[in-house]
């Protein structure tokens, strides 16, 4: 029976459960709070933006379907931490163990392919908007000292190797267990600069007024027009997409869980209070944003410079959104680096340099691990430095993430341990779900791509200015 430690922690106890390991104690409480950290991230940068691209009514119809469909899909996972018993069953301790027992050694692989190549871009993506809160700090202070009308253009490039820099020395950390006081000071980063993106965005509405917006869609004009506004809806998607990916992690939440009650029924319970937290915190961010910049909401609306005063308190959001993604970073990219370092000790148990560690002033080094954790950020980061474009790349990961990681594998897991048949009503209706979410998540894609492309065809790489 495998033995591999969950990817959340829990306090140990003298006491085993039935599989070995030191006996659980999370709490619908604490999976909550997991849930609401993994779901709260950059992703709430933009949803004032996607509000201005898709109107008040699309905007809030999206975000309250993509936040049931994923409620619902988070709940039909939760019944396959155990198989093939949900409540008896041998425990499956992450997701791809549990894609691995319901649907074979096959889907497996491509659940592998899907998760960890979601778990690379995320963090290319943190390293971009890293990037562009530093900037915005020095950008803050600038516009401060001469006025807001000054060149205060400030090159991204300088802070991301900042950044890349000390993810270098987390990532020598040996596993995600020993980083759990990052963790929660990054829990509490996020919320304090949502918190401030809310109350800035209120402070505009009440001085200046609500900005110009729409019940559907952004009117043509302005530079823009129908093809445009087309593929930045497409986008858009992508970006809400985004902002509710957490299920790649909803097994090792589960897997924190004390036994009794049973863990698929506090998971249902946390999911349900995690993803409504969640959902009122992002509709609020969303409709607020949008209600302040109007049409003009910018893609990040932390640093796009909507909010110029208080100043100080627009670099205190900032440094927030810089702290949670040093931590976030290294929560998304430990269980891949676990998995390089598993494997590869697997497939060569007697070289010394993967097995052998070496003490440096109390501290346990070794070479295979700082070598290719070491290489793995620098990669992250030039791939940074070439597409540098916060909106499109955020699009582009959610959409890439939602259909098969939210949506397809927990409705087909779901499917085989419940051995509903094929073909009758339930099945359909599950199969009809995953459809009309695939196409969505195929135009969100598409939609990004063209982002992407456009972005970079009018782009100097390795010269991001901000």
């Amino acid at each position: 029976m495998p033995t591999e430690p969950s990817l959340f922690v829990v306090a140990p106890d003298e006491k085993y459960d039935d599989d070995g390991q030191i006996k659980r104690t999370g709490t619908w409480q604490t999976a909550s709070a997991h849930i609401i950290t993994t779901v709260i991230g950059s992703g709430v940068l933009s949803l004032s933006w996607c509000f201005a691209q898709l109107g008040w009514i699309p905007g809030v119809v999206m975000l309250l379907l993509f936040s049931i469909v994923s409620m619902f899909t988070a709940i039909l996972l939760s019944d396959c931490y155990r198989s093939p018993d949900r409540v008896y069953g041998t425990r499956n301790y992450t997701y791809m163990h549990a894609v691995k027992a319901n649907l074979g050694m096959f889907q497996y692989k491509l659940c592998g392919f899907a998760q960890y190549g979601v778990l690379i871009g995320i963090t290319i993506g943190y390293t971009t908007t890293t990037a562009i809160s530093m900037a915005a700090i020095q950008k803050s202070n600038c516009y401060h000292k001469h006025g807001h009308h000054a060149d205060c253009r400030v090159r991204n490039n300088p802070f991301m190797v900042i950044f890349a820099i000390i993810q270098i020395i987390l990532s020598q950390v040996p596993n995600f267990h020993k980083l759990s006081p990052l963790s929660i000071i990054a829990a509490i980063m996020s919320f304090m600069y949502s918190t401030i993106g809310i109350g800035l965005s209120i402070s505009k509405i009440v001085g200046e007024g609500v900005g110009k917006t729409s019940l559907v869609r952004r009117p043509f004009g302005n530079g823009v027009n129908g093809s445009d506004s087309m593929w930045k809806i497409f986008s858009a998607l992508g970006d809400i997409a985004f902002a509710f990916s957490f299920t790649f992690v909803l097994i090792e939440i589960q897997d924190t869980l004390k036994s009794s009650p049973p863990e698929n029924e506090t998971m249902k319970k946390a999911t349900t209070v995690g993803i409504s937290a969640s959902t009122v915190f992002y509709m609020l961010c969303g409709a607020l944003g949008y209600a302040a910049f109007g049409h003009d909401a910018p893609g990040n609306f932390l640093t796009g410079f909507g909010f110029f005063d208080p100043f100080w308190l627009v670099d205190l959001a900032n440094i927030c959104i810089v702290v949670h993604l040093l931590g976030a970073y290294q929560v998304l990219a430990q269980p891949f680096f676990g998995f390089i370092d598993d494997r590869s000790r697997t497939r060569w148990p007697q070289s010394t340099l993967i097995t052998k560690n070496y003490s440096l002033g109390g501290l346990e080094i070794n070479l295979f691990r700082l070598i290719w954790r070491t290489s793995y950020v620098i990669l992250v980061t030039i791939i940074a430095m070439i597409f540098p474009f916060f909106n499109d790349f955020v699009g582009l990961l959610g959409a890439c993430t939602f259909w098969p990681l939210t949506v397809y594998f927990p409705i087909e897991m779901y499917i085989s341990q419940a051995k509903i048949r094929k073909f009758s009503s339930t099945w359909f209706a599950m199969q009809l779900i995953s459809v009309a979410c695939l196409i969505v998540s195929l135009v969100a894609a598409a939609g990004s791509t063209r982002g992407l492309v456009t972005s970079v065809q009018i782009f100097e790489p390795f010269q991001s200015v901000s």
